[in-house]
C-alpha cells in the first residue's frame, strides 16, 4: 500500500452508511472468504464444498466438486447448519486465494486440508499433514509474488472452539514452495488471515482469540523473524479478516459482534460499522474474560447485516467497493469506500 502521510486520512470522520449498502448473491452457504477479480467477478467460499461465482447483473453459478452430499444443505440459519459449522463437519472451504494459474487454493476448515479447486470443478488435496502430524484447523491461504503459497492453521485443539477459552498458542504459519511444505512461524493464539505489505517485507497476522494483530519480517527464503504486535495490544473483540487500503489503514472485521474497524498508520483504532447486539456482546465478552465461552453463547451472538462478519475484500474497477464475508449470512453486503484497497497479487 502507498501510505500518504502528507494527506488527511480519508477514514477520519467517515463511517459506512447503512442506507447505501447493497447486496450481491442469494442463498449462499457460509460465504466466509470473498475474492474479487478486475473484470468485476466476485467469488465466495461455499459450505457445499466449493465456491460461488457472482456478477452484479444477478448471474450466479456454483462451482462445486460434490454432486449430492453437500448440495443437500438448507439455507444458512438452519439449526443443523449452525451445528455443523460449530462442529466443523464435512467440507467447509474457509480462506481462499488464486494460484498463479488462476485456480483456487482452499484452506478447508472442515477437512483440515489444503486443497486446490480448478475452474472446471476438479478438486485436488494438496496437504494433509506436516512433520507426520495432521495440520489442524486450516484457515487461510495467501500467494506471494514468487508464486509461493502461505497458509495459516488456527489451532490443533479439538474441538476448535475450546481454544477460545484455553487460548492455547498452538496456531502456526506454513509455507509451500519448491522445497516442500514447512512451518515458518508458530506459537500464535488463534491464527487467522495473513496479508503482506506491498513490498512483502512484513507479513501481518490476525490472532483472533488473543484479540490482536501481529506482524513479522520476511526473509527472501520465506523465513519469518522479529515478531511484534501491530497497533494496540488488544482490540475490542475477535479480529478475523483484514485488508489494507492505499492510505495505509488496516481494515479489520470483528467476528461474532459484527463490527468493522480500522487501525490507522498512527495506531489509532476507528469504528467504521457497528452491527453488534449490545446484550449478546456483553454476555460473550464476560464469558471470554472468564474463559467460559460456550457454543451456545457464540451462536446467540450476531448482528443482522452480515452475521458473523468474517472478512472483507476490496473490488470494483477502482478497488473502492468493499465486500463483506460472513459465516452465517446468505448474501454479501457491499458499499463504497472513500479510499481504494491494496491490490491483491492477482490484480497486479
Amino acid at each position: 500500500m502507498i501510505i500518504k502521510h502528507h494527506l488527511s486520512n480519508p477514514l477520519k470522520g467517515w463511517q459506512v452508511n447503512r442506507e447505501q449498502i447493497g447486496f450481491i448473491g442469494q442463498d449462499l452457504q457460509r460465504p466466509e472468504c470473498i475474492l474479487t477479480e478486475p473484470n468485476g467477478t466476485v467469488w465466495a467460499a461455499d459450505a457445499r464444498g466449493g465456491l460461488v461465482k457472482m456478477r452484479h447483473d444477478g448471474i450466479q453459478e456454483l462451482l462445486n466438486p460434490f454432486t449430492v452430499e453437500n448440495n443437500s444443505l438448507e439455507p444458512n440459519g438452519d439449526k443443523q447448519n449452525d451445528k455443523r459449522y460449530i462442529q466443523a463437519e464435512g467440507s467447509l472451504p474457509n480462506g481462499v486465494c488464486f494460484d498463479k494459474n488462476g485456480d483456487f487454493i482452499i484452506a478447508n476448515w472442515g477437512t483440515n486440508h489444503i486443497e486446490k479447486l480448478s475452474r472446471t470443478g476438479a478438486l485436488t488435496t494438496l496437504v494433509t499433514e506436516i512433520d507426520g502430524q495432521s495440520l489442524g484447523k486450516t484457515n487461510f491461504p495467501l500467494r506471494d509474488s514468487k508464486g509461493r503459497i502461505w497458509f495459516t492453521v488456527t489451532t490443533r485443539t479439538e474441538p476448535w472452539s475450546d481454544q477460545i477459552n484455553t487460548r492455547a498458542n498452538d496456531g502456526y504459519i506454513a509455507l509451500m514452495d519448491e522445497n516442500g511444505v514447512r512451518i515458518v512461524a508458530d506459537g500464535f493464539c488463534g491464527t487467522n488471515e495473513i496479508r503482506f505489505d506491498d513490498q512483502e517485507e512484513w507479513l501481518y497476522i490476525v490472532e483472533s482469540t488473543a484479540w490482536r494483530i501481529s506482524r513479522m519480517r520476511v526473509k527472501p527464503n520465506g523465513d519469518l523473524y522479529n515478531r511484534e504486535i501491530y497497533g494496540p495490544s488488544q482490540l475490542g473483540g475477535f479480529p478475523d479478516g483484514f485488508a489494507f487500503d492505499t492510505y495505509g489503514n488496516l481494515w479489520i472485521t470483528l467476528i461474532f459482534t459484527d463490527e468493522l474497524i480500522a487501525i490507522t498508520p498512527d495506531g489509532e483504532v476507528i469504528t467504521l460499522l457497528d452491527d453488534s447486539n449490545l446484550q449478546t456482546k456483553a454476555t460473550l465478552f464476560e464469558a471470554y474474560q472468564h474463559q467460559a465461552v460456550t457454543p451456545e453463547i457464540l451462536m446467540a451472538t450476531q448482528g443482522t447485516l452480515c452475521p458473523w462478519m468474517a472478512s472483507l475484500s476490496f473490488g470494483g474497477k477502482d478497488l473502492k467497493t468493499v465486500y463483506l464475508g460472513s459465516l452465517r449470512g446468505t448474501r454479501i453486503p457491499f458499499f463504497e469506500s472513500p479510499v481504494s484497497g491494496q491490490k491483491m497479487i492477482h490484480w497486479k
